[in-house]
């Protein structure tokens, strides 16, 4: 018996792609495809929006009676609607959106006391995988007499609304864990003197429709290591997305990250 599912921001790039890979999976039910009243889209078929089969769901602004689970990829002004009505019903949730403020990731960490939710800022396999090794790096490297800067670059599609991206932050976070770096310098412009030996570097660039590319730099003297990874679609993100919907199914309250899901914890 498939689960039942409900997608936030279903009308969006990634919703669709959520829709679209979602019907395909037999794990799912897909009962509510949900989205902002306004939106133009609100009243097609869910299926025929994402470009595939029909699915019998229209898309919607209503939250149903109930669900199994729900994954939440929209925007930062919806999310926080998506986390309390979710709580309210005691739905396990993906939160998928990035670019939230400090007062919305205290309402997630609320709510994971009644709910299981998982919430990253990337939800790609290969996005996570490069993180554990930069944590990996971040350890070997720390006490390098020498010094190692580091600098991570960002690519991102045009119509990206936050910067630097929420995966990016991540990364930063936790290399200068690791590495006990406490400046966090975006961008640099004029006379603005010798790089410290405490600072992290952020690079955002906007351009057509890159769905993502993250590059990490580890610069010493004499030699430099540079981690890359890239989506060359958006599937991955949508995968993950329903790989941690999965996961919660039968977890307890709690704060989840894709590092569990993925066993990289």
């Amino acid at each position: 018996m498939p689960h039942t599912l409900a997608i936030h921001g279903a009308a969006g790039r990634m919703g669709k792609r959520l829709i679209a890979l979602g019907s395909q999976d037999q794990a799912f039910k897909i009962v509510a495809a949900i989205d902002n009243f306004s939106h133009p889209a609100i009243g097609q078929d869910a299926g025929v929006s994402a470009g595939v089969a029909p699915l019998g769901v229209l898309l919607g602004s209503a939250w149903p009676q109930k669900c199994d689970v729900a994954i939440d990829f929209s925007i930062p002004a919806a999310c926080s609607a998506a986390v309390r009505q979710c709580h309210e019903q005691r739905i396990p949730l993906v939160v998928a959106t990035t670019g939230l403020s400090e007062a919305q990731t205290a309402e997630i960490k609320d709510a994971s006391k009644d709910i299981p939710l998982c919430w990253a800022p990337s939800m790609s396999l290969a996005v996570n995988l490069a993180m554990k090794l930069a944590q990996q790096a971040a350890q070997a490297l720390r006490h390098v007499p020498q010094g190692v800067d580091v600098e991570i670059i960002e690519r991102h599609h045009r119509f990206k609304e936050d910067s630097p991206s929420g995966t990016a932050l991540k990364f930063g976070e936790i290399i200068a864990e690791e590495m006990a770096l406490t400046e966090h310098v975006h961008g640099r412009e004029g006379q603005c003197g010798q790089r410290t030996r405490n600072e992290i570097g952020y690079h955002a660039v906007r351009t057509g429709d890159n769905p993502g590319e993250h590059t990490i730099v580890f610069g010493m003297l004499g030699e430099v290591i540079e981690l890359r990874v890239a989506a060359s679609n958006r599937d991955c993100y949508a995968s993950g997305a329903l790989a941690a919907a999965k996961f919660l199914l039968g977890k307890p309250p709690g704060l989840y990250n894709m590092f569990d899901v993925l066993g990289l914890s």
